[in-house]
């Protein structure tokens, strides 16, 4: 089999591994195997194959470290649907360590309650985040 042809398979199998994982470094590898393809295609000795593929790997992984570092995931953030929802306060389960119940889609809820809030029954309260099936919630602003 032709040099360039192992090349652009390497390159594309690289790519669809990169389509499953959601990772950018295989698609890195993979654009460099398809630079190392072309290079191979047009008459390039293997030297220059290996070295403009390792040049291109090395540019892209650059790029994408650098993109990354400009655009940092926030480690915050919290993409639930059920951020900012209201929920209605029914008891505590325990006032000392802010643990208490909420009702919310017709269901009752563990909640957290944030800081210093100390809710009554059937006080509306705003969800802030989710951690492992428990609502992170405080008092919601009076309007």
């Amino acid at each position: 089999m032709a040099a360039y042809l192992l090349w652009a398979v390497a390159g594309f199998v690289l790519i669809i591994a990169e389509l499953l994982t959601g990772t950018f470094y295989l698609l890195v590898f993979g654009v460099a195997a398809l630079v190392g393809a072309l290079v191979a295609y047009f008459g390039g000795a293997f030297w220059l194959q290996i070295m403009l593929t390792a040049a291109a790997t090395f540019i892209g992984i650059y790029l994408v470290h650098t993109w990354w570092q400009k655009n940092p995931k926030d480690a915050k953030s919290d993409n639930s649907l059920e951020v900012g929802q209201t929920v209605i306060f029914e008891n505590w389960v325990s006032e000392t360590s802010g643990i208490a119940r909420v009702k919310y889609r017709g269901a009752s809820w563990d909640a957290k309650v944030a800081g210093g809030d100390k809710p009554n029954p059937n006080d509306v309260l705003t969800i802030n985040a989710t951690a492992q099936g428990v609502l992170m919630v405080s008092v919601a602003a009076s309007t």
